[in-house]
């Protein structure tokens, strides 16, 4: 069978039983003499098949953007058997169409994709997928998976809710408290999500009530602007949370502005600026709920897993898994010290 032909047929699950043989999988941690049925290994530190991966994501106009594309550009940095061959950003969809086509003209060996648009970029990883070029779908998600290997990204429902739970624990004992929210841009369904998921951990705080929400736009100026409005038409309240750190750097300076400290913050994303506000612990912002950024050099680990045909440490399967979901763990002064490295500029 040509290598093209085998390669589609374990892409599309078409393959016979004995291809699972071919995808190895972790290193079991029994020792015999006789190897497991999982004594497979897994992707590990140590040189081995030479893969290139093709890279690209969207235009670095935001600083989680850009620490995408810095995890990306790292992670590959530290294996002498990786070649990243990555493109220039864009938020153009055609343009970033066609940069993927050009790595599947390459013949890269694996595809990590951030896409501008995960509908608009479907066909274009249904294209490399045929090519028999697995692709690793970073965040934005395609409309089929059926377009990917392996989808990863943060949990935009879990931000919201681990958001909700944080402030309400800490205001449970206040009678009538009220809280507000900055958003991002409302036309994504990942503000929809985060929305959703904080509204749903309010429910379970009787006691709390939501009394304004505006959506900004990711940006310093947006959050600036929109937090002046919120904090005009909203003379007491308790707590804050906003959907993100960069258009928090905006929002802080538009509460400063105002001389306001009557009430605590949570941001959203997990930029440095905001870790070391917390660690200072001298002004509103006292946690922050992560979406890491670490994400893409995690993607940089799974596609060359994927290239080595290896799996992933710790699991016994042969395979990669299909999606992989991150944490959105909340970040405060009791912890994060320990994520202060992974803080994006």
């Amino acid at each position: 069978m040509p290598e093209l032909t085998s390669r589609r047929g374990l892409l599309f699950g078409t393959a016979a039983i004995g291809a699972g043989a071919l995808l190895v999988g972790c290193t079991s941690n029994e020792s015999s003499d006789e190897p497991a049925a999982n004594d497979q290994p897994a992707a590990d530190d140590k040189p081995g098949k030479e893969v290139t991966i093709g890279f690209a994501g969207p235009q670095a106009d935001h600083g989680w953007l850009n620490a995408i594309n810095d995890n990306a550009k790292s992670q590959a940095k530290k294996y002498s058997d990786v070649t990243l061959e990555i493109t220039e950003g864009s938020n153009d969809t055609a343009a970033q169409i066609g940069q993927i086509e050009t790595l599947i003209n390459k013949k890269v060996d694996v595809l990590v994709v951030l896409p501008a648009d995960g509908k608009a970029l479907t066909q274009v990883g249904l294209k490399a997928m045929r090519a028999g070029i697995p692709v690793i779908n970073l965040d934005r998600i395609f409309n089929t998976p059926q377009a990917y290997r392996c989808w990863i990204g943060g949990d935009n429902y879990g931000m919201g809710l681990n958001a909700g739970h944080y402030i309400g624990e800490k205001l449970k004992d206040k009678a009538d408290a009220k809280v507000i929210e900055l958003a991002g841009l409302d036309n994504l369904e990942l503000t929809k999500q985060r929305t959703q998921g904080f509204d749903d951990a309010l429910k379970n705080y009787p006691n709390i009530k939501k009394v304004a929400r505006q959506a900004a736009e990711f940006t310093v100026e947006s959050g600036q602007a929109k937090m002046a409005q919120l904090l005009q038409a909203q003379s007491k309240f308790d707590a804050l949370w906003n959907h993100d750190d960069d258009q928090g750097v905006g929002a802080l300076r538009a509460i400063e502005q105002a001389g306001r400290d009557d009430f605590l913050m949570v941001g959203g994303a997990g930029a440095l600026s905001a870790f070391q506000a917390i660690k200072q612990d001298s002004g509103v912002l006292k946690a922050t709920v992560l979406y890491p950024p670490t994400m893409a050099a995690s993607a940089i680990d799974l596609a060359r897993a994927l290239g080595q045909g290896k799996g992933v440490g710790g699991m016994a399967e042969f395979e990669i898994p299909a999606s992989i979901t991150l944490y959105s763990a909340v970040v405060d002064k009791t912890n994060v010290d320990r994520y202060m490295s992974t803080g994006f500029k």
